[in-house]
Order: C-alpha cells, then sequence, then structure tokens
C-alpha cells in the first residue's frame, strides 16, 4: 500500500487569453461513466476555441477572436501605407511543459491532445436531421441504454454539481469545457466521446451524463459531476517553461509491485524539481502573484473551479499588457504546499525580414536590412517576448522610414522550438523614382459673369524624387514652381535637396542625418503691411536664393538637434518684379513714393549673409482617439558670421512653449470619444546686433494672432505672443474657443526705418473668438480687439 497519493498535475486550455470565450474538450477513451483514478498523475485539460463550422463538435483551433479584432484594429497613424500587425492566422500555442509526473515526450504534451484521435468528432459530418426517441415523456434514459441508430437533438444542457446538490449556471466555468450545444444533434457515440472527455480531463472525480425524454422527441440533457479537489496550498510560483525540452515518460506496467510503483512515483517527482530548478522566472509581477496566494489561502481546499480562476487571472495580466501569446499550460505540484503554475510566454527565437513584390512574391529587397533592423524596438528581438505593443511601435518606426506601401508584422510559432515565436517583418518596397507634374489655370469672372481663362499661361509645379540609394535611405528629391511655363525666369523658385541617413554609419546607434540643399524662393514680405485703416501699402516680395547644410541628431523619439550653415543672397522686389531698396506708399495723388524703410541691410536692395542656425526640439505630445495632447518645447538660434553685406554680425533666437493639458480621463481605443483639451501656448522672438527689416519678427495672423492679417499689429525686434484655446469634442470633430495676444514689448522702433510706426500700426493686438474644425479645414470667427470688429476666416491646418 502506497503510504501518499503522489502529487498530480493539471494542464489547462491553449487558446490565446480569453475568459469569455466558449471552449471544447475531446479525448480518446471510451466509458459511459467515469470515477477518476486515485492514481492519476496528470490532470489533462485540452480546450480550443469554437469553429465556424456548422458542427457543433468541430475541433479545429482557433486563437481567440475577440483578442484578435482588437490587434486588427490597431495600426501606426492614418497614412496611405497598410500596416498590419497581423495575428489573425496565428494558432493556439503547441508547446508546453511536462508538469510533475506529467506526459509530456512523444512529440509534445499539446500535439498528443490535438492529434487525429482526439479530434476525430471533427471529420464526423453532422446533418440537422434528427430522429425522435420513440419513448415515452418526462423518463430519465441513461446513456447506454439509447439507440446507436438514432440522432438525437439536444434540447437543453444542464450541470448538476453533486456537492452542492444544486444546477449550476451557464457562467459557471464548467459550460467551457462542453461541446455540447442546446439545439444540436448527436449519436450516442458522440455523446460518449463527450462523457469521456470530462471524465479524463481531471477537472472531475465523477462525472456522467443522462439524459430526459421531452413529448417533442427531443432530449434534454444532464451532466452531474464531483469536482476534483486536492489538498490546501500555502505556496503559489509562476515558471516560464517556454523553449524547455520536453523529456519522454516511462509507461507504467499494471503489472508494477507497489514498490516499483513507488520507485515509478518519486523518479516522476524528481524529474519534474529537476524542471523547475531549470525553468525561468515568469514575467508575472509580484502584486498579482500575492493576489493569486491571497485566493488559494482563502479557499481552503484547491479545486478545479479555483484553478480556472487563476488561469484566467494570469492571462488576463499578460493579454493587458499585451502578451497575446503568453498563455497558462500546467498546474504542477497538486497536493503539496505550493501550486507551481506554468506559462508559455512565447520567447521570440527569430526575427526573419522579407520582401515582397506587388503580388506578393517574395524577392530580394534593394533596402538593406540593417536600415530595417535599426527601426525595431529591442522587444521584438531574438531573446524577448512578443509584446503587440512592441509590434505596433516596429509598425510606426518602419513606416516613418517613407519607404514601403506596406508593411506586416506576423507572428507565427517556432515548429523547431516548441512555445517559441518567430516575428517575421513583409515589406513591399515603393517605387525608388518618381515623378509628379501639378498645373494651375486662373480663372476669372467674365462677361455676363461667366468663368473664363485670365491667360492661357499655365504655372504649376513639378517634383521628382529618387528615394533610397543603395539600399540605405539616402534620396534625392527636387521641386521647381512658377506661375507662367512659357516664362518660367519671371518667377521661378526651385529646391533641390540631398539627404544623407545614418551619417555615422548604418551599425552606428548614433541617429545624425545630412542634408544639403539649394534652393530659390520668393515670399510677400509680411513686414511692409498698412495697419487698420491705413491705405493699400504696395506689397514688397523677398526672394531668397543660397543653399544650405544642416545635421539632425534624433536623441530618442522626442527629442532631436538641428545645426547647420546657411548661405544666401536676399533680393527685395516690387509688385513689378524691380529690385527696390526701399519700402514704398501711395500718395494723396495716387502716386507711388518709395522712400519708406530700407528693405535690406546694405540699402541696396540685395544682401549677402551666412550664419549659423540650430534648433532643439522637444515633443512629448501624443494622440488620445485622435487628439492631441502632453506638451512641445521648440529653442532656435541663428548666429551671425559677420560675413555678407556690411558684415552682419547678430543673434536671433526664438523659444516656442505649448502645452495640451488633457482635461477628462477617457478609455482609449477605436471609436471612443476624445477628451475635452486646454491647449496654453506663448511665443517670445528677440534680436540682438544686425537686423534687416526683411527678418524682423511680425505680429498678426494665422499663425501669430488670429483676426488679423499677416504683419497687421506690426514688425519688431522683439515680440511676445500669448495664446489659449478651449477644444471641445463635438460628434466626430470639436469645436473651440480661443483668445490671442500679440505684444512687440516697445521695440518696434528699433526696427530700422521703424515700419510699424510708417504704415499706422500700433505693435500689440488681442483677439478672441470661435471654430470648428471641419476635416483639414478650420471654420473661425474672429474678434479683432483693436478696431472691435469680427470677422470668418478659413484656415488650412493646425494653429499649434
Amino acid at each position: 500500500m502506497l503510504a501518499a497519493a503522489p502529487p498530480r498535475t493539471y494542464r489547462t486550455p491553449t487558446t490565446l487569453p480569453s475568459s469569455s470565450s466558449a471552449r471544447k474538450l475531446a479525448s480518446p477513451s471510451s466509458a459511459a461513466t467515469a470515477t477518476n483514478n486515485t492514481r492519476a498523475l496528470i490532470v489533462k485539460c485540452c480546450a480550443v476555441s469554437p469553429s465556424s463550422s456548422s458542427s457543433p463538435l468541430s475541433q479545429n483551433p482557433k486563437p481567440s477572436p475577440n483578442l484578435l479584432q482588437n490587434v486588427a484594429k490597431t495600426v501606426a497613424g492614418v497614412t496611405t501605407v497598410t500596416l498590419v500587425l497581423n495575428l489573425s492566422n496565428f494558432p493556439a500555442f503547441l508547446g508546453g511543459g511536462g508538469g510533475g509526473n506529467s506526459a509530456g515526450g512523444g512529440g509534445g504534451f499539446w500535439r498528443r491532445l490535438f492529434g487525429p484521435q482526439l479530434v476525430a468528432n471533427a471529420d464526423e459530418p453532422q446533418s440537422q436531421e434528427w430522429d425522435s426517441h420513440g419513448l415515452p415523456a418526462n423518463i430519465v434514459v441513461q446513456l447506454n441504454k439509447l439507440s446507436g441508430f438514432k440522432k438525437y437533438k439536444v434540447s437543453e444542457i444542464l450541470f448538476f454539481d453533486r456537492r452542492r446538490w444544486s444546477t449550476v449556471g451557464t457562467e459557471d466555468s464548467f459550460f467551457e469545457m462542453v461541446s455540447l450545444r442546446p439545439g444540436g444533434v448527436y449519436t450516442k457515440a458522440q455523446l460518449q466521446k463527450e462523457l469521456e472527455t470530462l471524465a479524463n480531463c481531471g477537472m472531475f472525480e465523477k462525472v456522467d451524463l443522462e439524459g430526459k425524454t421531452n413529448p417533442d422527441g427531443t432530449l434534454g440533457v444532464t451532466i452531474s459531476f464531483t469536482e476534483s479537489t486536492w489538498q490546501s496550498a500555502d505556496k503559489f510560483r509562476c515558471i516560464n517553461v517556454g523553449l524547455m525540452a520536453q523529456s519522454k515518460p516511462i509507461e507504467m506496467d499494471p503489472d508494477m509491485t507497489d514498490k516499483e510503483k513507488m520507485e515509478y512515483f518519486r523518479n516522476q517527482e524528481k524529474d519534474y524539481k529537476r524542471r523547475i530548478e531549470r525553468a525561468r522566472p515568469c514575467l508575472l509581477p509580484a502584486p498579482v502573484q500575492r493576489e493569486v496566494l491571497l485566493m488559494l489561502r482563502e479557499q481552503g481546499k484547491v479545486s478545479a473551479r479555483l484553478l480556472q480562476k487563476i488561469r484566467d487571472r494570469v492571462q488576463k495580466w499578460y493579454q493587458d499588457e499585451g502578451y497575446a501569446c503568453a498563455q497558462v499550460v500546467n498546474f504542477g505540484n497538486l497536493n503539496t504546499k505550493e501550486v507551481v503554475c506554468e506559462v508559455v510566454e512565447g520567447d521570440i527565437t527569430q526575427l526573419v525580414i522579407q520582401f515582397q513584390d506587388k503580388l506578393g512574391n517574395f524577392v530580394e529587397g534593394n533596402t538593406q536590412i540593417p536600415v530595417v533592423k535599426r527601426e525595431l524596438p529591442k522587444q521584438l528581438r531574438p531573446g524577448y517576448v512578443f509584446n503587440i505593443e512592441a509590434g505596433k511601435q516596429a509598425l510606426r518606426n518602419i513606416n516613418s522610414l517613407a519607404l514601403f506601401s506596406n508593411i506586416e508584422v506576423n507572428p507565427r510559432p517556432d515548429e523547431k522550438n516548441e512555445g517559441g515565436i518567430i516575428v517575421e517583418i513583409k515589406l513591399k518596397e515603393l517605387e525608388q523614382k518618381t515623378a509628379e507634374v501639378s498645373t494651375e489655370w486662373s480663372i476669372v469672372p467674365g462677361r455676363g459673369g461667366y468663368p473664363t481663362l485670365a491667360s492661357l499661361q499655365p504655372g504649376g509645379t513639378v517634383t521628382f524624387e529618387h528615394r533610397n540609394l543603395n539600399g540605405l535611405n539616402r534620396s534625392i528629391l527636387g521641386s521647381v514652381t512658377t506661375s507662367n511655363f512659357y516664362n518660367p525666369q519671371d518667377d521661378l523658385a526651385f529646391k533641390l535637396e540631398y539627404v544623407h541617413p545614418y551619417l555615422d554609419g548604418v551599425y552606428n546607434p548614433r541617429n545624425r542625418s545630412l542634408r544639403v540643399s539649394c534652393f530659390n524662393s520668393r515670399k510677400l514680405s509680411p513686414v511692409f503691411t498698412g495697419g487698420p485703416g491705413a491705405d493699400e501699402v504696395p506689397p514688397i516680395w523677398v526672394d531668397r536664393a543660397g543653399m544650405k547644410a544642416n545635421i539632425t541628431e534624433n536623441f530618442n523619439r522626442q527629442s532631436k538637434f538641428t545645426y547647420g550653415l546657411v548661405m544666401e543672397e536676399i533680393t527685395t522686389r516690387d509688385e513689378r518684379s524691380h529690385i527696390c531698396s526701399n519700402g514704398q506708399r501711395v500718395l494723396p495723388s495716387g502716386g507711388v513714393s518709395e522712400d519708406g524703410p530700407p528693405t535690406t541691410l546694405s540699402g541696396t536692395g540685395i544682401d549677402r549673409v551666412a550664419f549659423l542656425q540650430s534648433n532643439i526640439t522637444r515633443d512629448n505630445t501624443k494622440f488620445v482617439n485622435g487628439t492631441i495632447v502632453g506638451e512641445r518645447n521648440v529653442f532656435q538660434v541663428d548666429q551671425g558670421l559677420g560675413i555678407g553685406s556690411k558684415f552682419p554680425f547678430f543673434n536671433r533666437h526664438q523659444l516656442t512653449l505649448t502645452r495640451f493639458f488633457q482635461l477628462k480621463e477617457v478609455e482609449e481605443g477605436a471609436g471612443k470619444p476624445p477628451p475635452p483639451v486646454l491647449v496654453l501656448h506663448g511665443h517670445y522672438g528677440g534680436c540682438v546686433g544686425d537686423l534687416p527689416s526683411y527678418d524682423a519678427f511680425t505680429l498678426g495672423g494665422p499663425y501669430s494672432v488670429r483676426g488679423y492679417n499677416m504683419g497687421e499689429i506690426g514688425a519688431a525686434r522683439q515680440i511676445l505672443e500669448l495664446a489659449a484655446e478651449l477644444r471641445i469634442p463635438v460628434k466626430g470633430t470639436h469645436v473651440y474657443a480661443f483668445a490671442e495676444h500679440g505684444n512687440d514689448l516697445g521695440s518696434s522702433k528699433d526696427v530700422k526705418g521703424n515700419p510699424t510706426e510708417v504704415y499706422r500700426r500700433v505693435g500689440h493686438g488681442s483677439s478672441y473668438g470661435v471654430g470648428v474644425k471641419l476635416g483639414l479645414v478650420r471654420a473661425e470667427y474672429a474678434v479683432d480687439h483693436n478696431s472691435g470688429s469680427g470677422s470668418v476666416f478659413f484656415r488650412f491646418g493646425e494653429r499649434f
């Protein structure tokens, strides 16, 4: 006689973590009524998600649909690039650990459970045709009394707990284990297999299945059971058994003597202890482990229901933290003082990067693999546990390269390493060479009010790009813009830029990029603008031609530092494209006077200058349900070198601080409403040293003080802008109210020629108003506080 029963092991379902998914069981043994043997060393329980097959007994394993739907909704940003984090084809884990005294060999415990002999029910076609039981109504029929030639329709399924002497509700966890469904049609053999599955899963000490006849010819099924229990435990341990080799069990000879059986059990216990010692600690944090330990102590005896609750609590933590491939696969050391929870966490064993053509065929890509690898978070590399958030971060990082039209991150089981994950990244490259032409035709009202072409001179922009040179993400970009393609020399603007990322080498973690560009641009100067009520001021155009070279260093995703050299020639022109050295005014006689403020530092209408430029940006903003929250800080300095016309030496600096305060906590997710946000914004600009008029700071305009025209408040050496905006979400968009103020701090007079005073501007102004966001357009009503009048504006883009 044995002195004590050896520890048992409880095997749990293998679906992705989902406490609500219905589950199904199968087993190869046969018995009409089964009682759990007290010598049973393994409590086996195999579960898969419901199949879409018409057969209620279909045993095709599928991942949890709820989890996969949530993952499928998560993509990085709004973009034309297709981003996919694909778990839809990810099967339930076929890895798992052999437990204490468990049978884990022969291809693995899970492989045996999912073998053909266990899923035979799925191969038996179901028919909706059924036979009446042919028995008197309202009598109890034992399973072995049913006919093997009939198909019985099940009207209802009841679970009867013998210990509690009551029927349990459908919310009970045991209902997850039954594959029978009300309304299903089953043969006697299928009902016997269902009973055998329940009897051999180890959840019950005893389980019976019987039917009750209904007057309409259907059967009501009652499953009566006695739940398995083990001795109480006061310790809990969680281990990661992923990637551990499975030991082949030695089958027990039924002719063994008691001494040989005891030796057999001792050897299995020793093997399991060694397995526990070799296993790695799991990621489950101490607070959750203490919570589970409290559940064990409060429960007293360990029961099958309690183990299910522990499994659900552990898997919920993994799911909430993004470990979608983690599963509880085993409970060991039952009937001891310590319960061991074995988890396959989903260790990444391999990272595979593949390129595809437009048809999805695998090809050799142009992009070098290190360019992609350096964008991956370390949590997505071999040796780490697969996490959904790391997958989403990889999508965003790779998409930021702007090299691919389609990006997929696919985790799949590693067939060579049980419990391992291979992360596949599939990429479709964009065309390396692109060109685009956009044209514009001027239209004005003609006779009778009908529109007509102002001229037959088309304008537009030609852009071209050659990206990913040498597969290292280097690129050449160019654009040419003119209002008259027939005579482009009149106002030709162009930009040609070369971008060289990974300046220190693609394998160097330092992230620096070189940009070199040459340019020619023309913009209307807001410095030479009239104030409220002033006569019309003839416009002054500022042409800039030159080159710029800078290096941008990204410290992290939120911070970057840019520094470089700018050399340019600035030419000021009037509306007839003639070079002008002074601003203009309209005389009472209608003539134009050119005695306004000087337009350039040299006084000739042409300046040449070289200066250093640096910019540091700290951007901690993020999107919460489509609304931006967080903070953004930008500091820029331009330092003159004394090189150029009149040897300009200056220090021009700007500081911008913006805060997006989330006023209410909201649940994040697709389709969830965004929170209300309060925006506070401040901008300071100042200059010490030489300051030409075209570089003076201006106040007024859609990105300065709303409600005013560009530069309508003033032009100064120093400025201060303050703004506040309250955004309230309304039906897929948001409405907002704002108030803004701009002030020249008394420095307008320090600008050469004082253009603020000459053009009758006051140097300070405030505004307030309301607006609504309509897609990319801001529709605003703003009140100019200086004149007290209001106007409606339509603007593209964001204010902050």
